[in-house]
């Protein structure tokens, strides 16, 4: 019985381009990854995302099987979802087989700058706190493949991206449109909606009630964990904090080096899961 690893990608970014790294981990984990989350009609975007973390667990119940422990990873959205998915299904009876939760670079919003989160978001200011303007504003159609890589190329952020990465996006972040060209596969109002009805008090909160061991996975470069800050971050994980060279979208650059962290905050975070997994057995009984 292999370990199950369900990832949950970041927002805007559908899983098939996250291929390389997950490929890198399947030699020794059953890989399980929601394409496009925020997609499904019967899970629809709404604030703090209560539907998206049912998409998850049901996601998490229909992959389960015989997975011995199950270990949700996710990256910017997928790894803030992982969290809430743990916590909600702690009291499933699928809830003591997961063992652990790995997050790439997705900071708790806690203290004032939740607040102004919250106050940006009934204001209509946080347009100007968070990349969601420029969401809207995102060009969407190109004629072909090569004009999709010849314009993400031209973009800094994307040309630190791993060849393979970059290629994986072309083809899997766009689809095919009705007139032939490419569209983005990622619904720009999606991405929008995501991003505003962004959870942060729920997310802080839940921090001293988890029941599993958290890692967290952080770009040197993060612009996003720089704004968000990591004081809370630091106290959920308890120490299991790595740094990666990048940015927030150090998985698209460094996606072997982030493979190789993933497995080894996994290793670290197996003994406390264990003990976990014990308590809960004798809790049960």
């Amino acid at each position: 019985m292999s370990d199950l690893l369900l990832f949950s990608h970041a927002n805007g970014f559908p899983a098939p381009v996250y291929g390389l790294m997950l490929d890198a981990l399947a030699a020794d984990y059953r890989i399980e990854r929601p394409e496009r989350i925020g997609h499904d009609p019967r899970y629809p975007v709404t604030p703090d995302w209560p539907h998206l973390v049912e998409e998850l667990v049901a996601r998490v119940h229909a992959a389960a099987g015989d997975a011995r422990r199950i270990w949700l990873v996710g990256h910017s959205l997928g790894g803030y979802l992982s969290l809430l998915a743990a916590h909600r299904l702690a009291d499933a009876p699928l809830g003591a087989r997961v063992a652990g939760v790995v997050m790439l670079d997705s900071p708790l919003i806690a203290g004032w700058r939740a607040h102004l989160v919250a106050i940006g978001r009934r204001t209509g200011l946080d347009n100007l706190l968070m990349p969601m303007r420029a969401t809207l504003q995102r060009r969407k159609h190109w004629p072909d493949r090569e004009a999709v890589l010849a314009h993400f190329q031209a973009k800094p952020a994307f040309a630190r991206w791993h060849p393979r990465v970059l290629r994986d996006y072309v083809e899997h972040g766009t689809r095919v449109a009705d007139d032939g060209g490419r569209e983005l596969a990622f619904v720009r109002e999606t991405e929008y909606a995501i991003y505003r009805s962004l959870p942060t008090t729920a997310l802080s909160d839940l921090a001293t009630r988890l029941r599993v061991p958290v890692a967290f996975l952080a770009g040197t470069r993060s612009r996003e964990l720089r704004h968000a800050g990591s004081a809370a971050t630091r106290r959920l994980v308890d120490g299991r904090w790595a740094w990666i060279e990048g940015s927030h979208l150090f998985p698209m650059e460094r996606p072997l080096d982030t493979a190789q962290a993933i497995a080894a905050m996994i290793a670290r975070m197996r003994p406390a899961a264990a003990a976990n997994g014990a308590t809960q057995a004798m809790q049960a009984a």
